[in-house]
C-alpha cells in the first residue's frame, strides 16, 4: 500500500487534534449607530484548546488607512491601548465587559465620527497547534445626528422648546391636548418612534421620574404606559399623527394625577443585519407644565334663607347655591343637587328629601312620593326645594348636597367631588293634639257562635278645625294563658276618609268595622270561635288635611287591652253526657231484648 496523500494527512491531523477548530465570532455587519450614542459589539470564541478563560484584543481599521490596525483595548495587556484611545479607556467610555470566560462585549459610549471603521476581535492562541480562525471583523458606520424634536407649534427648525415650559391650566374632566413635532434627515432606512411622557410637578426629568403616557412605536403600534393602559383601551387616551412630522396626544377626562411636566421623546431606530431593531438616537422636548384644577378644591355649597320657624300647612322653601370656580355644565362636567334632612342635632347625613340628577330629572326620597314636593333649578347655580304644606314631622336639620361628575369614555360618569352645606334648622310648630281611647266588650260575656262587639270611644283635645280620626283594631294571641311573643296582628281598620280595611282574624271568620258615633268605632267578630281568644285593643290616630289635599298624622293613642274569651253555652255542656247516656241505654236495651228472645225460643222448641 502506498503512502497516504495530502488530503488524508489533513484529515488525520484534524481527527488527532479534535474535530473542531478555533472560531471567533462577532455580529454580522455593517452596524449603523448614531453619533453620541453607545454601541455594544459582542465577541466570543469556540473550538479552542487550553483554559476556559480566554483573552481578547480589539483593533480598529479606519477607512483612510484600511491596512493599519489601531490597538483599542485588551483583556490581557493594560499597555495595549494606543494613545489616541487611552483617555477614553481611562474615563470608561471605551471598555471591555466580560460575559463569561470565552465571551466579551466591547462598549463604546459617546460615539464619534472617527469611531467609524472595521473592528477586529483577536484572541491570542492557547492551542497546541495553530488551527482555525483567531480573529473576526465587523464594520461600524457612524451616522450624523439629524433627529429633531420640538413642541408644536415649533420654534426654528433644529431648536428645542424653551427651557422654561409654558404653564397650562385645565379643569378636571376637560380634555388635555398636546402637540409635538419630530423629524430626521437621513438617507438610511430608519424608523421614528414618538412618545409622550409626564414627570410629577417639580421633579427633575430623567428615566426614573419620567412616566410614559402613550407612544407610537417604530412599527406604528400605539401603546400606553402601565398606569394609562386602561384609559387607552377605554378611548379616553388617544395619539395620532397629523401630517409628516406632527403628533398629537389627547387625554380625556383629566384627573388630579394628570398634573405634571409633559415631554415629547423621539427616538430613531435602525435594523441590524440579524433582524433586531436598535435605537441610534434620542431627543426630548418639554411641552408644558400642566396644572389640573380639581373640582373638589372648588366645589362649595351654601344654603338660605337661614333658620326657619313655620306652622303646619305653610309652605317650606329652601335655597341652595353651588359656587366656586367651576366649569359650566357641559360635555365634560355635570352636577347633581339634593336635599337631606336629619333629626335635630343628629350627626352625619340624613334621609333624602328630593334631588335633581345630572340630566335635570327630579326624584323624591322615600316617604315623600305622595306629597307636593318640588325640586327645581331657578338660576345658573341656584336650586330650590319647596314643600307645599309642612308637617311637624318635617322639622329637623336640612343640608344641601352637591356632586360633580366628569365624563369618561362614552357616556360613563365618574364622581369627582361632593360637598355638603352647613346645617339649616327648620322648626314646625306641633298641632298639640291629645288623644285618649277607651275600649270594652259590649254585653260582657260572649259565647261561641255569637258575634263579639268591641267598642272604642275616643276623646280629643286641641288640634285645628277639620281634624279627622282613624282607628285600627289589633289582637295579641295567648299561649298557655300568657301573651304570645309574636307581634300584634291587625284585625281591621277604618281610615280618616271612612274607608274600611280588613286584616286577618285569628279564627278566620267574617269581620266588620264601622263608625257608630262621631268618635266611637266598633269591631264585630261574627260566629266567634275558640281561636278568636286574645287581648284586643284599638289604636286611634288624628289626621289633618292641608290645602294641597295631603294628609299628615297629628297624634295617636292606644287603648287598654280587652280580653275576648268565647264561652260555651250550658246546654252545650249537657249535650255530650246526654249523647253518652242515650247510647248506653240503647246498647243495654238491645242486650236485654236479645236475651229474652233467645230464652223464649228455646222453651218453644222443647214443647
Amino acid at each position: 500500500m502506498g503512502a497516504p496523500g495530502p488530503t488524508l494527512l489533513l484529515l488525520l491531523l484534524m481527527l488527532g487534534f479534535g474535530c473542531c477548530a478555533r472560531e471567533v465570532q462577532v455580529p454580522k455587519g455593517p452596524l449603523y449607530r448614531g453619533a453620541g450614542t453607545t454601541i455594544f459589539i459582542s465577541c466570543n470564541v469556540s473550538g479552542y484548546q487550553g483554559p476556559a478563560y480566554q483573552h481578547f484584543e480589539w483593533f480598529l481599521y479606519r477607512p483612510e488607512k484600511p491596512d493599519v490596525p489601531l490597538s483599542i483595548i485588551s483583556t490581557k495587556d493594560a499597555q495595549f491601548t494606543y494613545n489616541m484611545f487611552r483617555s477614553r479607556v481611562e474615563s470608561g467610555d471605551v471598555q471591555v465587559q466580560r460575559l463569561q470566560g470565552d465571551a466579551v462585549v466591547l462598549r463604546i459610549s459617546r460615539l464619534q465620527d472617527q469611531d467609524a471603521g472595521i473592528y477586529e476581535c483577536h484572541t491570542p492562541s492557547t492551542d497546541t497547534h495553530f488551527l482555525g480562525s483567531y480573529s473576526s471583523k465587523v464594520e461600524l458606520r457612524v451616522l450624523p445626528d439629524t433627529l429633531q424634536v420640538s413642541a408644536a407649534p415649533p420654534g426654528p427648525r433644529g431648536r428645542q422648546a424653551a427651557a422654561s415650559p409654558p404653564r397650562l391650566m385645565v379643569h378636571e374632566g376637560e380634555e388635555l391636548a398636546l402637540g409635538c413635532r419630530a423629524w430626521m434627515n437621513t438617507q438610511n432606512h430608519t424608523h421614528l418612534a414618538v412618545s409622550f411622557g409626564r414627570a410629577v410637578p417639580e421633579a427633575p426629568v430623567g428615566q426614573a421620574t419620567l412616566q410614559e403616557v402613550v407612544g407610537l412605536r417604530s412599527d406604528l403600534a400605539v401603546e400606553a404606559g402601565a398606569p394609562y393602559a386602561e384609559r387607552l383601551a377605554a378611548g379616553e387616551l388617544r395619539l395620532g399623527k397629523e401630517g409628516p412630522d406632527r403628533y398629537r396626544m389627547v387625554v380625556g377626562g383629566t384627573r388630579a394625577g394628570d398634573a405634571g411636566t409633559y415631554h415629547c421623546t423621539a427616538t430613531e431606530w435602525i435594523q441590524d443585519p440579524d433582524g433586531s431593531w436598535v435605537q441610534i438616537a434620542e431627543k426630548r422636548a418639554v411641552l408644558a407644565q400642566v396644572d389640573v384644577q380639581t373640582l373638589s378644591s372648588q366645589l362649595a355649597v351654601t344654603v338660605g334663607p337661614g333658620e326657619r320657624r313655620i306652622s303646619p300647612g305653610e309652605p317650606l322653601e329652601l335655597l341652595c347655591n353651588v359656587s366656586g370656580a367651576l366649569p359650566p355644565p357641559g360635555s365634560h362636567a355635570v352636577y347633581s343637587v339634593g336635599w337631606e334632612v336629619a333629626p335635630a342635632g343628629a350627626p352625619g347625613p340624613g334621609l333624602l328629601v328630593a334631588q335633581l340628577d345630572t340630566e335635570g330629572v327630579s326624584s323624591l326620597g322615600h316617604g315623600y312620593e305622595g306629597r307636593h314636593v318640588a325640586m327645581e333649578k331657578t338660576a345658573a347655580r341656584t336650586y330650590r326645594l319647596r314643600l307645599e304644606a309642612a308637617r311637624p314631622s318635617d322639622a329637623g336639620t336640612y343640608r344641601c348636597l352637591a356632586k360633580a361628575y366628569v365624563r369618561g369614555s362614552g357616556t360613563r360618569l365618574r364622581e369627582a367631588a361632593n360637598a355638603r352645606s352647613r346645617p339649616l334648622p327648620v322648626h314646625v310648630r306641633e298641632e298639640g293634639v291629645v288623644l285618649e281611647a277607651v275600649a270594652w266588650l259590649a254585653g260582657g260575656a260572649v259565647y261561641r257562635g255569637e258575634t263579639a262587639s268591641l267598642l272604642c270611644n275616643i276623646s280629643v283635645r286641641g288640634g285645628p278645625p277639620g281634624l279627622r280620626l282613624a282607628t285600627s283594631w289589633w289582637v295579641e294571641r295567648l299561649e298557655d294563658g300568657e301573651l304570645s311573643s309574636a307581634p300584634a296582628q291587625l284585625v281591621g281598620s277604618m281610615g280618616q276618609d271612612g274607608v274600611a280595611e280588613l286584616g286577618v282574624r285569628p279564627g278566620g271568620g267574617p269581620v266588620s268595622v264601622e263608625l257608630v258615633g262621631p268618635r266611637s268605632h266598633r269591631l264585630r267578630l261574627h260566629s266567634l270561635g275558640p281561636k278568636d281568644e286574645g287581648m284586643y285593643h284599638c289604636a286611634p290616630s288624628a289626621w289633618v288635611q292641608h290645602a294641597d289635599h295631603s294628609w299628615y298624622q297629628a297624634g295617636s293613642a292606644r287603648s287598654g287591652p280587652v280580653s275576648v274569651y268565647p264561652y260555651t253555652h250550658a246546654l252545650d255542656t249537657l249535650f255530650v253526657p246526654l249523647l253518652v247516656g242515650t247510647g248506653v241505654a240503647l246498647v243495654t236495651g238491645a242486650i236485654v231484648l236479645g236475651t229474652i228472645t233467645c230464652c223464649f225460643l228455646k222453651r218453644l222448641r222443647k214443647r
